[in-house]
């Protein structure tokens, strides 16, 4: 009885040591995705996002808190002026007042309210300068808080980096390693069973080839049964048989409880 044509690929056939070595392809594949997938999916990688956004937030409050405090120098140096201004009027005033040239009652009535008034003045003034010294001496405390947590947090990223960068060179080295293994070995295997394979394992999520053990398809995890399990007896041994539910090549061995 000839078996049913969907168990395998029409005109392929390969020696079941092909077949076999098939399945160290397989487990290097499997090893390089494996690594492919923990290399995108260290902690760090996480770990460096979160810091990241915690340290542009912390650029963008020092800059605030740089501009604040720069903001209240010019202010402090402008106020500061308006004091030296009014203290330099204050005492030419005096000085003419002491000096006794103006006689008039009037002009010296007016000159001493002209003293009174700048002295006032000076003193809302000086106010003024206070309060900015104030709000630029906590704009300065606040720039030199943001500055060491801006260094804290960059330091962290920085580590973070160093350390995912590690780990990266690490799974790549093996990965070479593995991948020139698997080159090696696939290039023992019969190019149509490797072409054959590839397309499968495109379709299949990454595994073209699957062991047989114990009348269970080790692809999809499903038992053969009985009718297929004879029709699999029934085949050559160079047959590539393949599955009848994940259309995966199924490799058989002693195991295969045939």
């Amino acid at each position: 009885m000839v078996p049913p044509l969907f168990f395998w690929s029409p005109q392929l056939n390969a020696a079941p040591a092909d077949q076999i070595r098939l399945l160290d392809v397989q487990s290097l594949d499997v090893r390089l995705s494996q690594l492919a997938h923990k290399r995108t999916s260290l902690p760090e990688h996480a770990e460096i996002e979160s810091l990241s956004k915690d340290l542009t937030q912390l650029r963008d409050l020092l800059v605030a808190a740089q501009t604040e405090e720069s903001d209240c120098a010019r202010e402090q140096t402008k106020a500061e002026q308006d004091v030296d201004q009014v203290r330099q009027r204050a005492v030419r005033d005096q000085q003419r007042l002491d000096s006794g040239a103006i006689s008039s009652p009037k002009d010296l009535e007016n000159l001493q309210k002209e003293i009174v008034s700048l002295a006032k003045r000076q003193g809302d003034l000086e106010d003024i300068v206070l309060e900015v010294m104030e709000r630029r001496e906590s704009a300065q405390e606040r720039v030199a808080e943001l500055t060491e947590r801006v260094s804290s947090v960059q330091a962290k990223v920085d580590d973070a980096v160093a350390r995912r960068d590690a780990q990266q060179q690490e799974l790549d080295s093996e990965a070479a390693s593995v991948a020139k293994e698997r080159e090696l070995v696939a290039g023992s295997i019969p190019a149509d069973l490797m072409k054959l394979y590839e397309k499968i394992r495109q379709q299949q999520g990454g595994v073209g080839a699957a062991r047989l053990f114990q009348r269970r398809c080790e692809g999809c995890h499903i038992e053969l049964n009985i009718t297929e399990v004879n029709d699999v007896r029934a085949a050559a041994p160079d047959t590539v048989v393949r599955c009848e539910n994940c259309r995966r090549i199924l490799v058989r061995t002693s195991e295969s409880g045939l």
